[in-house]
Parts: C-alpha cells; sequence; structure tokens
C-alpha cells in the first residue's frame, strides 16, 4: 500500500513538472510571436512613411530615380515579407536605400532645409531606434525559447509536443548592408 500511494505521488510530481514545463515553452513560444509582431508593426510603419519621403525628394532631386526605386523595391519586400529572414533582407535593403536618400540629400541645401524633410527624418531617426529596440526584444526572446528547448527537461517535452524546432533570430546576413555609403555625384556636374 505504501509503495503505491509512493508510485503515485512520483506520478502526480512528474505530471506537474510536465505541466509546469510545457506552460514555459507555450509562454515563451507566445512571448517570440509577440516580438515578432513588434518588429513587424515597426516594419510596416517605416515602410508607410517611404511615400512621403519619396515625394518630398522627388520635387528636389528630380534625377535621383535610381535612388527613389531602390528604396521602392525594399519597401515591397518589407511590405511582402512572412518570416523573419524574408523581413530582415527587406529591412537591410531599406536601411541601405534609406542610408542613401539622406547622403543624396547632402547635396541638396533647399531639400535638407524643407520642413517636410526634416520631419520626415525625425521620423524615421525614431522609427529605427523602435525598430532596433523590437529588433533586440525578438532575439532575446528567440534566445529564452531556443534556450529552453535545448535544455533538459524541456528538451525531452518540446519533442514530445512538437516544439523542438529553434526559431529564427532576426539578423543582418548581408555585410554590404554595414558599410557607410558613399554618394557619388559626378555625372551631375
Amino acid at each position: 500500500m505504501v509503495l503505491l500511494i509512493v508510485a503515485a505521488v512520483i506520478i502526480v510530481v512528474l505530471v506537474v513538472i510536465l505541466i509546469w514545463i510545457y506552460n514555459s515553452l507555450i509562454g515563451l513560444q507566445k512571448r517570440v510571436e509577440n516580438a515578432w509582431a513588434q518588429i513587424d508593426v515597426q516594419l510596416k510603419r517605416r515602410a508607410d512613411l517611404i511615400p512621403n519621403l519619396i515625394e518630398t525628394v522627388k520635387g528636389y532631386a528630380k534625377f535621383e530615380k535610381k535612388v527613389l526605386t531602390e528604396v521602392t523595391k525594399a519597401r515591397t519586400a518589407i511590405m511582402s515579407a512572412k518570416t523573419p529572414a524574408q523581413a530582415a533582407k527587406g529591412d537591410n535593403m531599406l536601411t541601405g536605400a534609406l542610408k542613401t536618400i539622406f547622403a543624396v540629400a547632402e547635396s541638396y541645401p533647399t531639400l535638407k532645409a524643407s520642413e517636410n524633410f526634416k520631419s520626415l527624418q525625425e521620423e524615421f531617426a525614431t522609427t529605427e531606434n523602435k525598430i532596433a529596440y523590437a529588433r533586440q526584444l525578438y532575439n532575446d526572446s528567440v534566445m529564452r525559447f531556443n534556450t529552453a528547448i535545448a535544455q533538459f527537461p524541456g528538451v525531452v517535452v518540446a519533442g514530445i509536443f512538437g516544439m523542438a524546432k529553434p526559431k529564427e533570430f532576426f539578423e543582418v546576413k548581408d555585410a554590404s548592408v554595414r558599410k557607410v555609403v558613399k554618394a557619388d555625384f559626378s555625372d551631375l556636374a
């Protein structure tokens, strides 16, 4: 009889631990999803600013069509992204294109002085800070989840319930995005 009670207590304790680990993994998974949603919101916010920026720049820099085309392509890539990797690729394209636009603006003093352009620059700077924060939050959430499903006993529970696949980090894989943009205006002279 005592052996039966001990066995029942052990089974109950194991079930409680299993439930606790499962709920912890679900909580971590939901944090990753929420953090991804925050990145998505900020990327879309930035993409929504692009048409205003393009219209403002068009009025001053009529022959910078290549730069404006690159920004438009990058915006489309972000808006159609479904995964962190696709979003990161679009984000990298857009970051490079925006650096170029702001570098081009340096050669147009009237554009630089435009209140619309200044306002858009400030909006982009604020949005970039929010995106950086959202990326960090997402990557921290992914790291916690990936660690939890890799460590014992989480690895066992994750395997049982089909949660063993690690989440993807939001990262810059294209080293060219990290380069400083050089604006070449030799063909304008």
